[in-house]
C-alpha cells in the first residue's frame, strides 16, 4: 500500500472540503527501553566519553525527553493531536536497573509523561513487588489486558485492562496484551494469571465499542509475529504498536526488518498498520493515523526517528543522569567474589581451546537455567574479553570480561544443530575467530587437519551423571547468549530455533552471581574440549 498516494488522496479530499470530519492522531512510541538511561553506542551498550566526543552516541533518556517534547510541542502548536505511548520493558539491561531497580525509570518517565504504558515481561523481573514499587512512583496509566491481577495482594486494582484518552475532543481507546510465556521469562508469580492474548483483546475491543469508543489502538508486548496475528484476527483494532521482539521497522532504511508501518489485512478487508521501534531508546517511533468520521482508519504513515548526536539531550535530565551514574562507578569497584587463582580469559586460549573463563561463563549460564530443563550451554569465545586476576573480583572486572550487555537466551534445537554449531565454532580456528564454542553439559573433540564441516567428533551430552553420545534426531534444551542465538558469529543454525527466548538476565550479572555463590572460586579445566 502506497503511503504517499494515500496521503495525497487524503490531502485532496480535505482540500475539496469533503472530509472536514477527518481526525488525525500522531502516536509517538518507544518499546524495550531496557534501562538505557545513559546514551548508548553502536553496540547498544553505554556510550563512553570518547564515543560521546566523536558524536557517536544514540538515545538515552535525555534524548528521548528532548525529541518527545519537540514533537509534542510542534504538533500541538500546529493544531494536531498527539499521544506518547510506551510498549513495555523499561526494566533490565543496564547497571542503572541493577542499582536502582526501576526507580530511575519511574522518575524520568514521570517527567516525560507517556499517555499510557504497556507492561513488558521484564517489569516482572523482581516479582510483583518490584512492579508494585514502580507503580507507586508513577501517575500515568500502566495497562495489560490479558493479566488477571485480582488475586495479587500487591497488584490488585493497579493494572488496568485498557484506558480511554480524550484527545482533541475524540475518545481514543488504548488496549494491551503481554506475552503469555512471561511465566517462563520473568517472575510474575502464581497470583498473576495470564489469559490468551487474542481472546483478551477481543473482549477489550468489545467493552470499548460498547462505551462508544470507535478508535482503538493496541500497545502490546508480544513480539512482531504475534502483533501481526493480532492485527489480522481482532476486529475493531485500528493500529498495533508493539514491542518484545526489538524489531527495527523503517519506511526507508534498506537494513530494516520490515516496513513502517507493516500492513496486515483482516477478513473484513480492513487494513491494520503494525509498528515497532527497535529497542534501547535508539529510535522514537512516529505513527500518523487519519480516521474518517465513522471511526474507520483511512491512512497511516510515519517512520522510526534515529535519536543520534543531532538530538541534543535535555540538559536538566542529563545532569540528573550524571548524578545517578556516580554510584554506578562505585558499583564497578564493588567486590562480588573471590578467585583462588587467575581465571584465564585470554583471546589466545578462549578462541582456540577449552579455557577457564569459558568454563566459568558456560557453567554459570547452565546453572541459571538448569531448573528450566536446559542441559547444554554454548558460549562464543569472542564474547569473553579479559582475564580476571587472583584475589577479590570486582563487578567492574566481570563487566570487562562480559561488556556487551548480552542476555541469556534459551531455545530448543536438535542434536544435529548442536553438532553443526560446534563445527561452526572450529570452522575458522586458524584465524582465531570469536566463534569458537566454549561449552557446558557437553564434550567434544575437534581436528583442524580435517576439512571445515568435518572437524568435530565424539560429541557427548550429560545424561544424569553419565555421558552419552549426542543423538542427532533428539531435541535438546540449550542456553547461549542473545547474540549467538540471533546468528552472530556464524551460528545460523540457531536463528530459527524453537521456543527461543532471547531476553533473559544480563550475562555479566549471571556470572557475578554464580561466582558469589561459590565462595572462593577455583578456575579449572576438565577436558570437555579435546583438540587432536
Amino acid at each position: 500500500m502506497n503511503h504517499q498516494m494515500l496521503g495525497s488522496v487524503a490531502a485532496m479530499a480535505l482540500s475539496a472540503g469533503a472530509a472536514q470530519a477527518d481526525y488525525t492522531l500522531h502516536v509517538l512510541h518507544i518499546n524495550d527501553f531496557h534501562s538505557r538511561i545513559e546514551a548508548i553506542n553502536k553496540y547498544d551498550t553505554t556510550c563512553s566519553a570518547e564515543e560521546a566526543a566523536k558524536g557517536a552516541c544514540f538515545g538515552g533518556i535525555a534524548r528521548v525527553a528532548t525529541k518527545v517534547k519537540e514533537l509534542r510541542d510542534s504538533l500541538t502548536a500546529a493544531g494536531q493531536n498527539v499521544i506518547f505511548v510506551d510498549a513495555g520493558d523499561q526494566f533490565q539491561g543496564s547497571l542503572m536497573y541493577t542499582t536502582y531497580k526501576g526507580a530511575v525509570e519511574a522518575e524520568f518517565l514521570e517527567q516525560i509523561r507517556p499517555d499510557a504504558m504497556a507492561l513488558g515481561n521484564h517489569e516482572f523481573d523482581d516479582g510483583p513487588e518490584g512492579l508494585g514499587t514502580f507503580l507507586d512512583k508513577v501517575s500515568f496509566p500502566v495497562i495489560s489486558g490479558n493479566l488477571d491481577v485480582s488475586q495479587s495482594n500487591v497488584l490488585a486494582g493497579r493494572v488496568k485492562n485498557h484506558v480511554v484518552l480524550e484527545v482533541g475532543g475524540e475518545k481514543i481507546g488504548i488496549i494491551s496484551a503481554l506475552a503469555v510465556d512471561t511465566v517462563e521469562t520473568a517472575s510474575p508469580g502464581p497470583s498473576v494469571i495470564f489469559q490468551d492474548e487474542i481472546d483478551s483483546l477481543k473482549a477489550d475491543v468489545a467493552a470499548l465499542e460498547a462505551e462508544g469508543v470507535s478508535k482503538i489502538i493496541a500497545i502490546n508486548h508480544v513480539g512482531f509475529a504475534m502483533d501481526q496475528k493480532i492485527a489480522a484476527e481482532v476486529p475493531g483494532i485500528d493500529a498495533v504498536v508493539g514491542g518484545h521482539s526489538h524489531t527495527y521497522l523503517s519506511a526507508t532504511d534498506p537494513k530494516r526488518k520490515g516496513a513502517y508501518p507493516t500492513w496486515v489485512s483482516q477478513p473484513s478487508g480492513a487494513m491494520v498498520p503494525v509498528v515497532q521501534a527497535y529497542a534501547y531508546s535508539k529510535y522514537l517511533g512516529h505513527l500518523e493515523l487519519t480516521f474518517a468520521d465513522d471511526g474507520t482508519l483511512k491512512y497511516a504513515g510515519g517512520d522510526t526517528l534515529l535519536l543520534d548526536a543531532s538530538v541534543t539531550p535535555d540538559p536538566v535530565i542529563e545532569a540528573r543522569v550524571k548524578e545517578l551514574a556516580g554510584p554506578i562507578e562505585e558499583l564497578k569497584t564493588r567486590v562480588v567474589a573471590e578467585s583462588a587463582a587467575e581465571i584465564d580469559g585470554s583471546r589466545e586460549t578462549c578462541r582456540q581451546v577449552e579455557c577457564q573463563m569459558g568454563n566459568l561463563v558456560a557453567d554459570a549460564m547452565l546453572d541459571r537455567v538448569a531448573d528450566q530443563g536446559v542441559t547444554v550451554a554454548i558460549a562464543n569465545g569472542g564474547g569473553l574479553r579479559a582475564s580476571i586476576d587472583a584475589g577479590p573480583v570486582t563487578m567492574g572486572e566481570v563487566l570487562t570480561v562480559l561488556p556487551f550487555q548480552n542476555t541469556l537466551s534459551t531455545f530448543t534445537v536438535t542434536g544435529a544443530d548442536i553438532v553443526a554449531a560446534l563445527e561452526n565454532g572450529v570452522s575458522q580456528h586458524e584465524d582465531g575467530a570469536g566463534r569458537f564454542a566454549q561449552v557446558a553439559g557437553l564434550k567434544y573433540t575437534f581436528d583442524v587437519s580435517q576439512p571445515v564441516g568435518s572437524r568435530v567428533s565424539d560429541v557427548m551430552v550429560k545424561a544424569g551423571d553419565a555421558w552419552a553420545p549426542i543423538d542427532p534426531a533428539a531435541e535438546y534444551e540449550t542456553v547461549s547468549n542473545n547474540y549467538v542465538r540471533g546468528g552472530g558469529d556464524g551460528y545460523k543454525m540457531f536463528v530459527n530455533a524453537r521456543n527461543a527466548y532471547d531476553f533473559g538476565p544480563d550475562l555479566a550479572d549471571v556470572t557475578a552471581e554464580f561466582l558469589a555463590r561459590n565462595g572462593a572460586y577455583t578456575p579449572y579445566l576438565d577436558g570437555r574440549i579435546t583438540k587432536k
